[in-house]
């Protein structure tokens, strides 16, 4: 019941604080902050107690499976692996700075923003859990609302237009994605004569090979607008400039890593064979969003924008790795999808600070911090740092897992995506040089950190370093979900999937039997 616990506390702990600005405007921020220090502590608390007892033959720490609608095949369906806690680890960690990032950002509508802020973070927590596909699209559904009103009510000038654009590019695909969950229950529920949305039932669902195409592309696309790839990613520098810092920090931390976590828990299990003659295509388009985000950040003189781009070029290597079909790549991808949201959470906060002492996010009116804000330099270095990649901090582990195992499936692809690693050293240095360095403007006073933006900047420092210097917790709490994902990949194909095999026409191509052998 534990799981059920975290989701509940985080949408009680909504109301209650969108409520209790009757009585007090500072009220809706402690509630929130206790909640969510609560579901963290409960987290961290489950990884202390789990670490190492996942075993090789089953990596599910914790199952919970109850009927709630068994006419249909809905079921509550709860279960915690490495993977899910790694990623649960990382919400309640960046909630936690979201809700303090907020402390003084906020004035108007508190008690809705922190509501709006705990329903975010309990959609978020629900797709991390869930088994039960219909309510996984629930779940996904919940994130959606929150986060539109965030960025519509507290964001900057233009955020009518960045909330709506949100909303329709996720709100289609996310249409899409259901047509496809709809698709896989009455597929299994034909072959099988077992309707059931649940998620270990519709493993190994028999179906031809053209059907398993079309069912696995509606999932692709909720999850690829979601991370987002390259051509479906233009809402994401809007949305990040316009909303407020509390607000990209969860979209760049956490809701981005939704669509690759879907990617590893949907994809990979329930269409290894569509999945393996995607896989090259897939790995082109990750190809693509490193050098093509990587590019455009370079050529942002908005602060924000900038960071958002180099979202797009790093979730490429997610994409990358996804496909590539092996454990190498797919650590790199979780040590990614960690990492990532540290770092890019942490440049987005630093461009909130800026934002608040200068009210602007033109990098042409900054430059020469570095003398009136020695702390805030700093700490922008070191993201910065760990931005480009530099040995030491968490995002060379991640970056060096991922092109270590791309290399096996595609070395030509990977030596192009290893030049994306080029050109991040390009902006990052830039950016460093415009906001930091170079002359100093004379009219403008800069504020250093003050004893609570010290509280937010220095955890993420040290667990950036920690990622760094010390990764093997976390890879060995993500190896047994991993090598479970490998499985349809690596042991001999099931029945079902012999049966799709033979429906393949036209036979698979040379490059997917290729995949298959990794």
């Amino acid at each position: 019941m534990i799981l059920i616990w975290l989701i509940v506390v985080l949408m009680v702990g909504g109301l209650l604080a969108w409520l209790s600005q009757r009585w007090s405007e500072r009220l809706p921020r402690w509630i929130a902050l206790a909640v969510v220090l609560i579901d963290f502590i409960l987290t961290l608390w489950m990884w202390g107690d789990n670490l190492g007892m996942a075993d090789a033959n089953s990596p599910w720490l914790i199952r919970l499976e109850r009927p709630w609608i068994p006419q249909f095949g809905v079921s509550l369906s709860f279960a915690l692996d490495g993977l899910s806690l790694l990623m649960l680890l990382l919400t309640f960690f960046l909630g936690l700075l979201a809700v303090l990032i907020s402390w003084r950002e906020i004035t108007s509508r508190v008690g809705f923003f922190h509501f709006n802020l705990l329903w975010v973070l309990a959609g978020i927590t629900g797709v991390f859990l869930t088994m039960d596909l219909f309510l996984f699209y629930f779940f996904w559904e919940v994130m959606l609302i929150p986060m539109y009103f965030l960025i519509g009510i507290w964001g900057h000038a233009n955020r009518n237009y960045a909330a709506f654009k949100f909303f329709l590019f996720t709100q289609a695909s996310g249409l899409l994605m259901l047509l496809a969950i709809l698709g896989l229950y009455f597929l299994h529920g034909n072959a099988t004569g077992i309707y059931t949305f649940g998620y270990f039932g519709l493993l190994d669902t028999p179906m031809t090979i053209q059907a398993e195409r079309l069912v696995m592309f509606g999932f692709l696309a909720a999850f690829l607008v979601k991370l987002p790839v390259v051509p479906f990613h233009s809402w994401l520098p809007d949305a990040h400039s316009e909303a407020p810092t509390a607000g990209s920090v969860i979209l760049a931390g956490l809701l981005l890593k939704t669509g690759a976590y879907g990617l590893l828990r949907f994809v990979l299990p329930l269409f290894p064979i569509a999945a393996q003659e995607f896989a090259p295509w897939g790995m082109l388009l990750g190809v693509v969003g490193i050098l093509y985000g990587a590019m455009l950040a370079y050529s942002q003189t908005d602060l924000k924008r900038l960071v958002a781009y180099t979202s797009v070029s790093h979730m490429g290597f997610v994409v990358l790795g996804v496909f590539a079909f092996n454990a190498w790549a797919l650590q790199g991808v979780v040590m990614q999808m960690i990492t990532h949201g540290l770092s890019t959470g942490a440049l987005f906060i630093i461009s909130g600070f800026l934002y608040q002492r200068l009210h602007t996010r033109d990098i042409n009116r900054m430059g020469g911090f570095w003398a009136p804000a020695p702390r805030m330099g700093v700490i922008a270095l070191v993201f910065v740092m760990a931005s480009l990649g530099l040995p030491g901090l968490g995002n060379f582990i991640a970056e060096f897992l991922t092109l270590v195992g791309a290399w096996q499936a595609n070395p030509t692809l990977t030596v192009l995506a290893a030049c994306g690693l080029v050109l991040a050293t390009a902006y990052s240095l830039w950016l460093m040089q415009r906001v930091f360095l170079g002359p100093v403007q004379p009219s403008i006073l800069l504020p250093d950190l003050n004893p609570r933006e010290m509280l937010i900047a220095v955890p993420l420092v040290l667990l950036i370093l920690w990622l760094g210097l010390n990764p093997q917790p976390v890879l060995n709490t993500a190896q047994p979900a991993i090598n479970q994902q490998l499985k349809a990949y690596q042991a001999p194909p099931t029945a079902p999937q012999v049966a799709r095999q033979q429906a393949t026409l036209p036979v698979a191509s040379a490059d997917s039997l290729a995949l298959r052998k990794l």
